[in-house]
């Protein structure tokens, strides 16, 4: 044997290298867990895919590669995520003018306002959905209005645990079909989809799933005994009523917002000008809120005013109403609010590429992909291994990231437009992370509303029938876009 076939035949991983990094990434994300609880992904996983990153280099480098390699292949990876980023930073200057100029507390507003003890489970699935579509928080609706939602449940004698399945249902809808959501963000910047096409082509398995929630909700909600009396939202309600100027004229940024992307204007601009848009309507209808914003600055009215603005865009909106649940939901949002996930991104695109680039993606995908002869059954087992990564790895960002890395190329093979592949990452890795109970998600939730996550989860309709509708759908092969193409084909 020649020494070019000698290097030849090392540059090809065997399965248990490919296999090292992952167990490497497993092993510490449970210890960040452990270590660190709900704080893990804010940092310490993201060492731990620099650890992994680092682990699958030097396998590479032991098969022949060179560090260059590497180098180049992370700056092309996150080359690729540049625009996302951008997207995320916008994003977080849309939630803090959106909070300022009254837009996202007249949301809530109206949103608390369907509560009625004769629909409670409906109607709090409901409020969550809006909620979260305003603010693409699940753990933010959770902590705060969730948590009022199951005082409510509480005084009306009703089950705990259908209440936090009812408040998670509509919360990770709302998360998941946000624009402003860090995961609906993240899920397209890995497949290589574009966000507003991304949300687009969810609809077809959320919608039916959160059709089917809110059904099974309204008919646990009518064999329920609703008798009894609660103390609702009145001082979440008076509290913003009191803090802002509350009216349907203020939801004319989203109106916008809508209208663009339903145009199919790029994401960036269409942000842009729901930012804008914010910021007139601050200026004009919430002077007080954006004075108070800017108070630190100088004593000048005029330059107070371009100081909270200015605040409101790069650490968000800044708040004391007295109520600490309101504040709580609206002390957020601005540009440095999305840098952790940025963070995030640029850790997992180092990853993927000291992956891909050593050619240990490949070597896991084959066994995998081995009883896979169909375009419907590829999107199936995603949806599946982005739960399972959920299982093992404990965090959705992870599962998002990692799943969309593993079988990105495979898509491009096969010709299945990129929106397949962040659509079903999103059905199994965002959807599924509450539903583990070491998973951050699982923990997150049990630890605030209350209830242990194996009694919420049969009552958490929405979170595991996604991923049951898309498989199901997938493997029907209905709507199923090749490349290139808007046409749905099997």
């Amino acid at each position: 044997m020649s020494g070019d076939d000698l290097v030849d035949e090392l540059r090809v991983p065997s399965l248990w290298q490919a296999l090292a990094p992952l167990a490497v990434l497993a092993l510490m994300l449970v210890a960040a867990v452990a270590l660190f609880g709900s704080d893990a992904s804010y940092g310490p996983n993201q060492i731990v895919l620099l650890v992994a990153a680092g682990v699958a280099a030097a396998i590479g480098i032991a098969n022949g590669l060179v560090w260059k390699d590497f180098e180049e292949a992370v700056g092309q990876s996150i080359a690729v995520s540049s625009n996302a980023m951008l997207i995320l930073l916008m994003v977080g200057a849309v939630i803090g003018s959106w909070i300022l100029c009254g837009t996202v507390p007249t949301l809530i507003y109206y949103g608390l306002q369907l509560l009625h003890p004769a629909v409670y489970y409906p109607a709090s699935c409901l409020i969550c959905a809006v909620i979260g579509l305003a603010i693409g928080s699940s753990w933010t609706v959770a902590g705060t209005v969730g948590v009022a939602l199951m005082g409510v449940a509480s005084g009306l004698g009703l089950s705990p645990a259908a209440a936090a399945g009812a408040v998670i249902s509509g919360a990770y809808f709302g998360d998941k079909m946000s624009p402003l959501s860090d995961t609906t963000n993240l899920a397209p910047a890995v497949a290589g989809s574009e966000l507003f096409d991304h949300i687009r082509h969810m609809c077809w398995t959320t919608l039916p799933s959160f059709t089917l929630a809110l059904i099974g909700f309204t008919v646990l909600g009518l064999t329920t005994d609703l008798s009894g009396t609660a103390q609702g939202p009145e001082a979440l309600l008076a509290s913003i009523d009191t803090q802002f100027g509350i009216g349907l004229h203020l939801l004319i940024p989203v109106a916008l917002v809508l209208v663009l992307a339903m145009r199919r204007v790029p994401a960036l601009p269409t942000l842009a000008a729901g930012v804008a848009a914010g910021l007139l309507f601050a200026a004009v209808f919430q002077p007080e809120r954006v004075a108070d914003l800017g108070a630190s600055i100088s004593d000048n009215p005029g330059v107070r005013a371009v100081g909270g603005l200015w605040h409101a865009l790069f650490d968000g909106y800044a708040g004391d109403s007295g109520n600490a649940n309101l504040d709580e939901l609206l002390n957020r949002g601005g540009m440095s609010s999305m840098l952790n996930t940025i963070w995030l991104i640029l850790c997992a695109m180092a990853f993927g590429a000291c992956m891909e680039r050593a050619g240990l993606l490949q070597r896991l995908i084959v066994g995998v992909l081995r009883g896979v002869k169909t375009a419907g059954a590829l999107v199936a087992v995603t949806v599946l291994t982005a739960v399972g990564v959920n299982i093992v790895a404990s965090d959705q960002y992870i599962s998002i990231v990692l799943t969309g890395r593993l079988y990105r190329i495979e898509y491009e093979r096969v010709g299945l437009d990129p929106r397949n592949l962040s659509r079903a990452i999103e059905d199994g890795g965002t959807l599924t992370s509450v539903l583990v109970p070491w998973n951050t998600c699982g923990a997150y939730m049990t630890a605030t509303l209350g209830v242990s996550t194996f009694h919420y989860l049969p009552f958490a309709f929405f979170n595991w029938l996604s991923p049951l509708i898309a498989i199901s759908m997938a493997l029907a092969g209905f709507r199923l876009l090749r490349k290139n193409s808007a046409s749905a084909a099997s």
